[in-house]
């Protein structure tokens, strides 16, 4: 690191304001709705368990980010967004939109099929994030 960026960056910390209320970080998952349909017609224990495999893989693989640190260390402010994705292609297309952007995320695969099921991203603040997700509306 720079030295003046890091001087900077201390007196900012120092700077802050005392007990202000921290960053609100949001875990966002797209999960494949036509999972839940013919012809697939998963049980909903299974389609959940997707989005629980994507979001513990992103906040395992994202756990030294401190975005995760902070999310993980407010236990009672997580959040959690679940959006839906139509099919498979849309969910791809996502991920390829995503790492063209350098937003760091999981792709889940179910196994051994290797069916895209899920994307998650490590926590984000929500305007980090949005415009690409804009378009998905809330899984139902």
């Amino acid at each position: 690191m720079h030295r003046g960026a890091g001087q900077a960056f201390q007196l900012c910390r120092k700077m802050a304001i005392p007990n202000a209320e921290p960053q609100i970080l949001v875990q966002y998952l797209v999960l494949r709705k036509d999972l839940s349909q013919a012809p697939f017609s998963w049980p909903a224990g299974a389609v959940v368990a997707q989005a629980c495999h994507a979001a513990t893989a992103a906040l395992h693989v994202h756990r030294d980010h401190p975005h995760t640190v902070a999310y993980l260390q407010g236990l009672e402010r997580m959040r959690k967004v679940v959006l839906e994705a139509p099919n498979e292609t849309t969910l791809k297309e996502l991920a390829e939109t995503l790492q063209q952007k350098n937003i760091n995320h999981i792709l889940w695969l179910e196994q051994p099929e290797n069916i895209a099921t899920c994307i998650a991203l490590r926590p984000y603040p929500k305007e980090e994030v949005n415009q690409y997700l804009k378009k998905f509306r809330l899984f139902k």
